[in-house]
């Protein structure tokens, strides 16, 4: 996240909000006067911008006006001492987040600046989800080469060879190789047809590439054109080329090498301008060895061959593909984009993803529809990204139909599970193991209870109390990294408790 500008001309005024929002964990840059603001937004820009109404060199409500003109979205919160109505009016006309009087309350300022930061973040997201969708992510090395690759495939019509893992994104490239190919007699202007040739019957495939006639098999009630006919003049997609059956790879040679084809019971010779793009995400050549697929269809398929990178190969690229996956879920469900933690990213970015690309967008989806709140922490995400059991069958969610169920994030390779916190399981259905460690600290609480007790400790109460509060808020800080507002949220208790007790408990320390 960007910091948080501070303007203000007083220093003391400077350095108190700095120090409260180094306390939230808030990064800050702090001026003195509106010309530096205006010199340092030329290489950079804040998340929020808070900003005193008068000061030598300019006024707040001018940097205002000129900060709105470059960033219109960025909330800006005027501070003054001169609490009178027209600054007030200026600042709201303006387009101010909040007007904030001196002298004020350092709480209720930085709870400010948080739902200041709050909206922009939310206004970032929006930004995502309203901008027409790319073709691709990805600013690893890795796809860097891809996306050169295809920037010079695209002055051609060449046969096309493109390899990965599933879910990796390879139709993705194969649309944008038709996209930005050359205008003519197979270009960008014509179709683009996609067909998996794992996906369908043996029986089925060969009329489903090359049409049929009318009484060519029994259900043939009418002539019906295949994918090479539907194709003609653009671009035919063969995802999984691998699994085709070897008497059709026969077939596909012949149109590959001289663009001539019969339709299922047909003698009259076709031909289609097609470019055909193929993709699998096994290994041809040791197809080849095993006696599979044809060393001249393998041959002729591999004139450039492009491979393109299993997530786990470009984690850079993890945090950019969830913050858009999740604002194009939302729009697509019709509900506000939910904003992930850094924490969580983080766990995101360390898993392997056995499902690439696709599994990412699935749970980004599923975490769209099933994470209970609009900020996704760690412990909203499925069990298989933290460690746990991903074979574990789902359980439907306790106050969910059983509809929603059914929208977990989905690979070949490894099913996600609901968050453990979001699952209804029964109380017979917990292992010995967890009742046994769920007990654990309980029994140590009552052996050190009885202990002091025997030994005539006049401050049992308070001194098993501090303990025992302590080790909760030292723990509500770790997770919202220090965070004490957000802190105080989790526990359950108010502000200024959580304040006064660090001090009391010298956790400040």
């Amino acid at each position: 996240m960007k910091p948080i500008w501070i303007v203000d001309d007083d220093q003391s005024i400077r350095f108190v909000l700095e120090k409260a929002l180094a306390r939230e964990q808030f990064a800050t840059r702090s001026f003195s006067n509106p010309r530096d603001v205006l010199a340092a937004l030329d290489d950079d820009a804040p998340q929020v911008l808070v900003s005193d109404i008068r000061m030598p060199g300019g006024s707040g409500i001018e940097l205002l006006g000129k900060v709105k003109a470059r960033l219109p979205g960025l909330p800006v919160i005027i501070m003054t001492a001169y609490s009178d109505l027209d600054s007030a009016v200026s600042a709201f006309q303006g387009g101010a987040f909040e007007y904030l009087p001196k002298p004020f309350d350092l709480t209720r300022a930085v709870e400010l600046i948080r739902r200041a930061v709050d909206e922009s973040l939310r206004e970032a997201v929006r930004d995502i989800g309203s901008a027409e969708m790319p073709e691709m992510l990805g600013q690893a090395p890795a796809m860097q080469d891809v996306f050169r690759a295809i920037g010079r495939l695209s002055q051609s019509n060449v046969t096309v060879l493109i390899t990965g893992e599933s879910g990796s994104g390879k139709e993705l490239v194969a649309r944008a190789l038709h996209k930005h190919s050359p205008r003519g007699d197979t270009g960008s202007n014509g179709p683009f047809i996609a067909i998996n040739t794992a996906a369908i019957p043996k029986d089925l495939l060969e009329s489903e590439l090359f049409g049929h006639e009318r009484g060519a098999f029994t259900g043939a009630q009418t002539m019906r054109r295949g994918r090479f006919e539907q194709a003609d003049g653009g671009t035919l997609f063969l995802d999984e080329i691998g699994d085709m059956p070897f008497d059709l790879q026969t077939r596909l040679l012949r149109v590959l090498s001289d663009g001539q084809f019969y339709r299922v019971g047909g003698h009259q010779p076709l031909k289609a301008n097609v470019r055909v793009i193929a993709a699998t995400h096994q290994n041809l050549e040791q197809r080849v060895r095993e006696g599979v697929f044809r060393e001249d269809l393998f041959h002729r398929l591999n004139v450039i061959r492009l491979r393109l990178p299993a997530l786990r190969e470009r984690r850079e690229d993890v945090p950019a593909l969830t913050r858009f996956f999740l604002a194009k879920s939302a729009k697509e469900l019709g509900v506000d984009a939910k904003r992930i933690t850094e924490a969580a990213l983080d766990q995101l970015t360390a898993f392997d993803f056995p499902g690439n690309v696709r599994q990412l967008e699935n749970i980004c989806h599923w975490l769209t529809v099933m994470a209970p709140a609009q900020v996704i922490e760690p412990k909203d995400l499925p069990p298989e990204l933290m460690g746990g059991d991903a074979s574990r069958p789902l359980a439907a969610p306790a106050m969910a139909p059983p509809s929603v169920a059914a929208l977990e994030p989905s690979s070949q390779a490894q099913p996600a599970a609901l968050p453990a916190a979001s699952v209804a399981t029964p109380v017979a259905a917990w292992s010995v193991g967890e009742g046994a460690a769920a007990d654990t600290w309980l029994l140590d609480l009552r052996r050190e209870a009885r202990r002091l007790l025997e030994a005539g400790n006049p401050e049992v109460w308070d001194t098993l109390t501090r303990q025992f509060e302590g080790q909760l808020i030292h723990a509500a800080l770790e997770i919202t990294r220090g965070r004490r507002i957000e802190a105080a949220h989790r526990l359950g208790i108010g502000r200024n408790t959580i304040t006064r007790k660090i001090q009391e408990l010298g956790l400040d320390d």
